[in-house]
């Protein structure tokens, strides 16, 4: 993982352990946490300690384990309740599902990468990386490219410095420049495509949800694969999906979303 964060004391590295703890994906035992940390071992038994206290962590005395605590589960639901599109979005979603027959994903952005918020499997479900609550990587993904190219030049500066660049496969997008312009193309059309650049025979339109200050809120996609749609089939389903978008961007002021 990252090393502690610079500048954000004792809050900022109790944070970095919750991180590490999460990033296993199952029980974790102190050993585990420890082979991987950037901390001292007083320093990290101090932490996880303070998190169990808080209910931020659990911990397991027979398995001598770490998990995520019920604390944040509470948290994680408010969380998705007052800073997530899902909720206010959840109408059209289904609609689009209902009508398209095909894979709807809602993303946000959240440190430069895809988080996945909400999700309507096809008719016929396609087996695929994404899923409500998971990360994926901005720059070979459409909902990614769709947000990144309305971010304001601070903020896309920050995200470039957070893609990885590693190629998924061949179409992937693996440097700046390349990113860069595709961006631009995505201004000019109003909505992106995933030319299989994060899973072979994946393939998808996505469109920004803007503010009224034109900054993407967060993305509507739909996903298929190549052996069932084209993509100029895909762009066809463009002014559909905007039209959600538009909707969706409208309730999110109505609600003061935070943007």
């Amino acid at each position: 993982m990252d090393g502690p964060a610079s500048g954000d004391g004792t809050v900022g590295k109790a944070l970095d352990v919750l991180d590490m703890v999460a990033n296993v994906g199952a029980p974790v035992r102190f050993t585990e946490l420890l082979a991987g940390s950037p901390f001292p071992k007083a320093t990290l038994y101090r932490f996880l300690q303070t998190l169990t206290s808080q209910n931020m962590l659990s911990y397991d005395a027979d398995r001598q384990t770490y998990a995520l605590g019920m604390r944040l589960v509470r948290l994680a639901h408010t969380a998705w309740a007052q800073s997530s599109l899902a909720p206010l979005a959840r109408p059209h979603l289904d609609r689009l599902s209902a009508t398209l027959g095909e894979t709807i994903h809602l993303a946000q952005l959240d440190q430069g990468q895809v988080l996945y918020v909400d999700k309507r499997n096809a008719a016929q479900p396609v087996e695929m990386f994404s899923q409500a609550g998971k990360v994926g990587p901005a720059y070979c993904t459409g909902v990614g490219k769709a947000m990144m190219a309305y971010l304001p030049a601070d903020a896309l500066e920050q995200a470039l410095h957070r893609q990885s660049f590693y190629q998924f496969t061949p179409h992937t997008l693996t440097n700046r420049d390349a990113l860069l312009a595709e961006l631009a193309a995505i201004r000019s059309l109003g909505y992106a495509f995933d030319r299989e650049e994060h899973e072979p025979n994946i393939i998808c339109i996505a469109v920004p949800i803007l503010s009224d200050r034109g900054r993407a809120i967060g993305a509507l996609s739909v996903t298929s694969t190549k052996m069932r749609v084209t993509l100029d089939g895909l762009e066809a389903l463009a002014p559909q999906l905007l039209s959600a978008a538009a909707d969706i961007a409208l309730e999110a002021r109505n609600w003061r979303f935070p943007e």
